[in-house]
């Protein structure tokens, strides 16, 4: 066969390859009565490009010769598939023989410690420099930057700068690589050195910026970015993504604003991962609704975005409008699902996401910590002790690890299900990398009656030198209030601001307001009504007033009954309770003319709920 027509057959198969007929293209490639190395590296590469491994893999171990390209090509291809250990063992397939010359071939060497870099392989990463230096490779610019990349990656900072210094001209990507490694290990102030030192690119700014934001130091990343412009320099996508997160870290909604209006008026506000962050900039500004209107002018959207909204209207009490979404979504990822089942279970609404969960499990569906964890906190809510338990299983059949996550969620299962023995045993088995954990046992006992038990809890995390939070208080004070304990109550309270620096929240001077009540101490919890910077909302005015009731006070009672049904008039629980306290007065023909009020205006006591569960199933009653 003439040379003239190999070429004509490699030109056919190239035509066939990039149509995407494989068949066809394999027919051909079996039918060529003479095959080059150009044929063969032409078949195997677009294969393994195209994802298609396997095939590629078999023809790649039938080449009568194998040079560099094809090497590099087959390796390239697992790489860019996700099979990153296979592109490492081929690989070191090459480097077995001795013969072979391609083992030293900078552009493989390059794609492998690329590899090393996308997978933080240090140590194999570390290998392949050690072959270098053994073999003396001669190391191009690309090799050594690509060196740089995976030892900043790895977090070898040391080695990382080692390497760069050897470059003559350092180019943007080590620097930008230098930059971001020593932001991730929390080192802003060499990077910022570097920074400086150098002639920074866009791709210099964007790691500098990134790297501020992801340290939590977003007002350097704001004046950088400020910094940035004065000196004419045009953002591009990341630096919008890095900035606008600063701005959603800050709540800062003016300078959010602008940087949206920047990138609107740039055609970048339109870039899906730009939308996201700019629906997410909004939200924690509080402005859903700004959120929601940037949402419905966007052309496309994609799973990451959806994701955000489903996330958006779940936190603002819009489940309806969550669940609309994700019913519409082409592609659900993972996010998608567990997004929804925190949505329904946040929204108390644990029989939805139950339901939901149900789903995936029917659909076969890989679930994770966070769906099982989320499912479980449903569990807790209903009170159903064996479906959560049967969920735990789950976690066990499908191998994942019984991590912080997954145990709070069982610990707060057990104590709302009143197994609070079984709580404690978990608790006291589980590894406390923070105070959510505490914060659960804490509440357990506390709503559980427990509150001895809580404040001795209580003091065992100070001991651990673990800090306690707003919800770490609220726990305690709702234990005092439960267990009637009034001084240690008035003790915590107090001391929230003036041993831990914490103003109390409205949820604390509840609690406080009906642990006073509760015991008798009326005045007291009208004195705290008056002097919290909030305004007292019903629930704290029928606090005070059951405790008019329980204690005889007929006058307060009436004044409080009144800013109650002003506050709600709907309120069926003021009426019952101001009824009770002329009752217990003695004044019956005035409880008889509440009752006729409620008859009147139409107002009905909530009915109770309860729950029965048996061996087979679930059953809730209503009881007026």
């Amino acid at each position: 066969m003439s040379e003239k027509n190999c070429f004509t057959w490699n030109s056919l198969l190239e035509a066939y390859l990039k149509s995407g007929n494989k068949d066809s293209s394999l027919k051909l490639f079996s039918a060529m009565p003479h095959k080059n190395e150009y044929s063969w590296y032409t078949v195997v590469s677009s294969l393994a490009k195209s994802g298609d491994l396997n095939v590629a893999r078999v023809l790649f171990n039938e080449m009568p010769v194998k040079n560099g390209v094809v090497w590099n090509a087959m390796i390239h291809g697992y790489a860019c598939n996700g099979e990153a250990g296979e592109a490492l063992r081929l690989f070191m397939d090459l480097n077995m023989d001795p013969t072979e010359p391609s083992k030293n071939d900078t552009f493989i060497l390059a794609s492998v410690v690329r590899i090393c870099a996308n997978i933080t392989a240090l140590e194999f990463g570390k290998q392949i420099h050690t072959h270098m230096i053994v073999n003396k490779v001669e190391s191009d610019s690309v090799l050594l930057s690509s060196l740089v990349n995976m030892y900043a990656k790895c977090g070898d900072l040391d080695s990382a700068s080692r390497v760069l210094s050897t470059l003559q001209k350092p180019d943007n990507f080590s620097l930008s690589a230098l930059i971001s490694g020593y932001a991730k290990c929390g080192k802003l102030v060499e990077a910022r050195k570097l920074f400086d030192c150098s002639i920074p690119c866009i791709g210099l700014w964007n790691s500098m910026i990134a790297g501020y934001v992801a340290n939590n130091q977003v007002s350097q990343a704001l004046d950088l970015f400020s910094r940035m412009q004065n000196r004419g320099i045009q953002a591009d996508l990341s630096t919008f993504a890095s900035i606008l997160s600063a701005c959603a870290s800050l709540g800062d909604l003016g300078n959010g604003k602008q940087v949206h209006c920047y990138a609107y008026k740039l055609g970048s506000s339109s870039d899906l991962i730009v939308a996201s962050v700019i629906v997410d900039m909004y939200a924690k500004c509080g402005r859903p609704d700004d959120a929601c209107k940037f949402f419905g002018e966007l052309e496309e959207h994609d799973t990451i975005l959806l994701n955000s909204m489903i996330t958006l209207y779940s936190n603002y009490s819009r489940i309806e409008d969550a669940r609309c979404v994700f019913d519409t979504m082409p592609n659900r990822s993972l996010i998608s699902w567990n997004s929804m089942i925190v949505g329904y279970t946040q929204n108390g609404l644990p029989i939805e996401a139950l339901n939901l969960f149900c789903e995936m499990y029917r659909l076969e569906l890989r679930m994770d910590k966070v769906s099982l964890a989320s499912v479980i906190s449903a569990c807790a809510s209903l009170c159903s002790l064996r479906v959560g338990e049967q969920i735990f299983a789950r976690i066990t059949v499908a191998g994942l690890e019984c991590d912080q996550i997954i145990s709070t969620s069982l610990v707060d299962l057990y104590c709302k299900c009143g197994s609070i023995i079984d709580g404690r045993r978990l608790f006291n088995e589980m590894t406390k990398c923070d105070e959510v954990p505490w914060n659960s046992m804490l509440m357990g006992y506390s709503t559980n009656g427990y509150g001895t038990e809580a404040l001795n809890l209580f003091d065992e995390m100070r001991h651990a030198s673990v800090c306690p939070n707003d919800i770490t208080f609220t726990a305690v004070l709702s234990a005092c209030n439960h267990s009637g304990l009034v001084e240690e109550g008035r003790k915590w309270f107090y001391s929230m601001k003036s041993d831990y620096n914490m103003e109390p929240a409205i949820e604390h001077y509840s609690c406080m307001i009906d642990l006073c009540a509760r015991a008798g101490y009326l005045e007291e919890a009208m004195d705290l009504i008056d002097q919290m910077p909030f305004e007292a909302d019903a629930s704290m005015w029928s606090s005070v007033m059951r405790g008019c009731a329980a204690h005889g006070d007929e006058i307060l009672g009436r004044k409080i009954a009144e800013c109650i049904i002003q506050l709600d008039p709907e309120n069926s629980s003021a009426y019952v309770q101001l009824a009770s306290i002329h009752a217990s007065s003695g004044s019956w023909e005035r409880s008889a003319e509440v009752r006729k009020s409620m008859q009147g205006n139409r107002i009905r006591k909530n009915p109770g709920c309860s729950w029965i569960e048996t061996e087979q199933l679930s059953a809730h009653y209503l009881m007026e």
